[in-house]
């Protein structure tokens, strides 16, 4: 299977209908692979898991720095910890970061944005929703 394309990008702010399966369901649309939800639109995200985030995954998400409040990482499958100087890097670039597994961070962006809150979440693909 081909890699998702870095530029794919759906325009506009949505909720996510789905999540599994290797991907993400929004906007009556399928995404396989990770996904990095900005005020921008919904971005296919590099990361396949925790290990391969780095301070470059969150560039877009930093550009965007002035219109998100809260940035939600999703790790996979599991929580992991952030690396102490990546998590103080997004500080320093304007970003109130809070990591969680993918399964709870993708509910939280969902309430959040039906709150209208300025949300954006980076979440890694996950295969089985729970």
């Amino acid at each position: 299977m081909a890699a998702p394309r870095e530029d794919a990008h759906f325009p506009g702010r949505t909720p996510l209908d789905a999540y599994g399966n290797g991907g993400f369901r929004f906007a009556d649309m399928s995404h396989r692979g990770s996904i990095l939800c900005l005020p921008s639109g919904v971005w296919s995200w590099a990361p396949n898991e925790a290990s391969e985030i780095t301070l470059k995954s969150f560039e877009k998400a930093i550009e965007e720095a002035a219109e998100i409040e809260i940035f939600l990482i999703g790790t996979g499958d599991l929580h992991v910890h952030l690396d102490p100087r990546l998590r103080q890097a997004l500080k320093d670039a304007g970003l109130r970061v809070d990591v969680m597994a993918t399964g709870p961070a993708a509910r939280t962006y969902n309430v959040l944005i039906g709150d209208q809150r300025k949300v954006a979440a980076a979440l890694i693909a996950v295969e089985n929703a729970r």
